[in-house]
């Protein structure tokens, strides 16, 4: 199969579809790779790197995207979609159901757009979202360094030093959400010396995060009266809430917002789905953070694009195996997979995926 590796558009992502490695393994396995030039190179891959485990290093982005499979990392923006073409394989980010607009081009487009966001793995006890994950440790973990950068006097936060010092109490961390970027968040957080609260409505997940961090972090289920009362204390507020497939929920209205202290900082990583905050929008690596009802509000939905060396490696480590299947057996890899099947989202002109049919029902035919 001819597989396309587009170079990323969207603002500072400098993560790439596949690295080096997994388009060895690719030709390796007599597949065709076209990368676009110098879509690596933010990542630490320049093009020889491609071009010595067989890849063909092409100069324009339609040179790639006019191929069977086409594997990025984050959705289509407007300047891709001419590009998409009738019964081609997408293979990306998606997060439809906070892009209307996305949605339908989609749709008319002809793609069969798989979501690595909704790639799912259902076992008896749980359910697993492998191709999320391991973006959702690196955000979560980036959002206490970020969050942390931002509460800096020099960047306009307030000027406190999350891990305090003997004799000066340590910052407030409050996270919403206690999955794996909440849980990433708490981590970090507990390591520099903040004072950390996290919030859900599992009882269960609450349980299995006592036994991660017994009594440093104080764990209380995510109800208005809990909100009410911890928002206003946090320095630092982190939105990890995640419904998969669907937009996140406002949990945090402007009035709350309003009674936090100056200068505190928001960073919330559900900006993918929408955000969890009333007062939020999406924000770039360009220009991360605004103010609103005096918090600084960090709305970045491509996170891990700030590490690419990393993310792409961690993603690819993810991803490939479901990109080798695609290669292989084309759509048909779906009817012996039954996790890539969930990832599917678009086909033949029709909106499939359940959770982002609910988001906009008009779509469904």
């Amino acid at each position: 199969m001819e597989v396309g590796v587009p170079k990323e558009i969207k603002d500072q992502e400098f993560r790439v579809g596949l690295s080096p490695a997994s388009v060895q393994a690719l030709c390796q396995q007599g597949h065709q790779v076209f990368v676009e030039t110098q879509a690596g190179e933010g990542a630490g891959f320049p093009d020889a790197d491609y071009e010595t485990v067989g890849a063909q290093i092409v100069a324009a982005a339609a040179q790639v995207w006019n191929r069977e499979l086409v594997v990025k990392v984050k959705e289509p923006l407007p300047a891709e979609y001419g590009l998409l073409q009738s019964g081609q394989i997408l293979f990306t980010y998606l997060h439809l159901a906070a892009d209307r607009t996305l949605t339908e081009t989609l749709m008319k487009s002809g793609v069969s757009a798989i979501a690595y966001e909704t790639v799912e793995v259902t076992s008896s006890d749980r359910i697993a979202l492998p191709l999320l994950t391991p973006m959702s440790v690196i955000a979560g973990r980036l959002s206490i360094q970020f969050g942390a950068h931002f509460l800096e006097r020099q960047q306009g936060g307030r000027g406190v030093l999350l891990g305090g010092i003997p004799g000066v109490k340590p910052g407030k961390v409050v996270v919403l959400g206690g999955g794996v970027v909440g849980t990433e968040a708490a981590r970090i957080a507990v390591g520099m010396g903040a004072q950390v609260t996290i919030l859900d409505i599992n009882v269960e997940r609450l349980a299995y995060l006592e036994t991660l961090f017994g009594s440093r972090v104080e764990l209380l289920y995510s109800n208005p009266r809990h909100l009410a009362a911890a928002i206003p204390t946090a320095d630092l507020l982190v939105g990890a809430v995640l419904v998969p497939g669907k937009r996140a929920p406002i949990l945090v209205s402007r009035s709350l917002v309003q009674k936090m202290t100056p200068g505190s900082v928001i960073v919330d990583v559900a900006v993918d789905q929408g955000g969890c905050m009333e007062t939020l929008h999406t924000t770039s690596h360009t220009d991360p953070v605004y103010e609103s009802e005096g918090v600084l509000h960090y709305g970045v939905p491509n996170m891990p694009g700030a590490v690419p060396w990393t993310a792409t490696q961690a993603l690819n480590h993810s991803t490939f195996p479901y990109v080798a299947k695609l290669a292989n057996q084309g759509i048909a890899a779906l009817d012996q997979d039954l996790a890539l099947q969930k990832g599917l989202n678009v086909h033949k002109q029709t909106l499939v995926y359940t959770a982002v049919q609910q988001v906009f029902p008009d779509l469904v035919a």
